[in-house]
C-alpha cells in the first residue's frame, strides 16, 4: 500500500506520537519506518488525498509534536511513496545526506519574509531623483512628445523600479541575516521585491521578529512586509 511521508528523524528521538493522528477520513494511524540509522514517520496514504484544512492541519501537528523533542526534516504536504521498503531504502542510501541536514537544522524554526511597496509611491520617488525620467515626464506632459518618448519613459521608469526594489530587497535581507543561521531566497512574484526564507534559533525567535518589525517601521506606511512563521524548516530540507 502506499504510505504518505511526514518527516524524518534521528534513531535516538524520542517520537513521542501518543495522541496524534495523520492525514486522511477517517485520520490514519501514524507509525514509523526505520532505517539503519534514521527514522521515517509515516502513515498508510489514503485514496484521494487533498490539501484540505483538516488534512493540512494534521499534518502540521505531527511535524509540530515532533520539533518539540528534537531535529526533524520536515516533508511537505502530499509526500507519498511505494510501500515501507522504498521508505526504508531512501533512508539508508542518503543516510549521511540527511544526517548532516538534521545537524544542521537542530533547534531551528523557518521564518519566510515577503515584502512589497506602494507602485505610486516608488514612481513618484523617481520622477524626484531621476532627472533623465524627470525631463521625459514633463516632455510628454506637455503634449510634444510622440509614442517614442512614452516607450523611453517606460523603459527608464522600469530599469529604475527593478534597481531599487534590488537595493530594497538587499537592504531586508542584509538587516536581518546576523539573526539567521541559513537563508533561501527565491523569485518574488507579484508585486513582491523579496521572497526569503531565514533559519532561525528558536531560542532567538523574538530577537528575529523584533527586528523585523524594527526593519518595516524604519522603511514607513509605503512598504507592506508579510512574516510568516515559525514553521517547520521546508526550504532548508533540500532534496529531502
Amino acid at each position: 500500500m502506499a504510505v504518505y511521508v511526514y518527516a524524518i528523524t534521528a534513531a535516538m528521538h524520542p517520537l513521542r506520537l501518543d495522541g496524534v493522528t495523520g492525514v486522511g477520513e477517517p485520520p490514519e494511524k501514524l507509525r514509523t519506518v526505520n532505517g539503519q540509522s534514521l527514522v521515517a514517520v509515516v502513515s498508510d496514504a489514503p485514496d484521494g488525498l487533498r490539501a484540505k484544512r483538516r488534512d493540512v492541519l494534521a499534518h502540521e501537528s505531527v511535524l509540530e509534536r515532533l520539533m518539540a523533542d528534537g531535529s526533524v526534516l520536515p516533508l511537505r504536504f502530499g509526500a507519498v511513496t511505494l510501500d515501507d521498503q522504498a521508505v526504508r531504502q531512501v533512508l539508508d542510501e542518503r543516510a549521511a545526506s540527511y544526517e548532516e541536514r538534521l545537524t544542521a537544522l537542530d533547534g531551528c524554526v523557518e521564518f519566510h519574509l515577503k515584502a512589497a511597496c506602494d507602485e505610486d509611491a516608488l514612481l513618484r520617488e523617481i520622477l524626484l531623483q531621476s532627472p533623465e525620467a524627470r525631463q521625459l515626464n514633463e516632455k510628454i506632459r506637455s503634449g510634444r512628445a510622440g509614442p517614442d518618448l512614452q516607450i523611453a519613459l517606460g523603459e527608464q521608469v522600469a530599469g529604475e523600479v527593478q534597481l531599487r526594489h534590488e537595493s530594497f530587497a538587499a537592504g531586508a535581507v542584509e538587516a536581518l541575516r546576523p539573526l539567521a543561521r541559513d537563508i533561501r531566497a527565491s523569485d518574488p512574484t507579484g508585486g513582491d521585491f523579496v521572497s526569503v526564507s531565514f533559519l532561525v534559533e528558536q531560542a532567538r525567535q523574538q530577537e528575529f521578529t523584533a527586528a523585523q518589525k524594527d526593519l518595516a517601521n524604519e522603511r514607513g506606511a509605503d512598504f507592506d512586509f508579510r512574516l510568516h512563521g515559525p514553521l517547520p524548516p521546508y526550504s532548508f530540507v533540500e532534496s529531502a
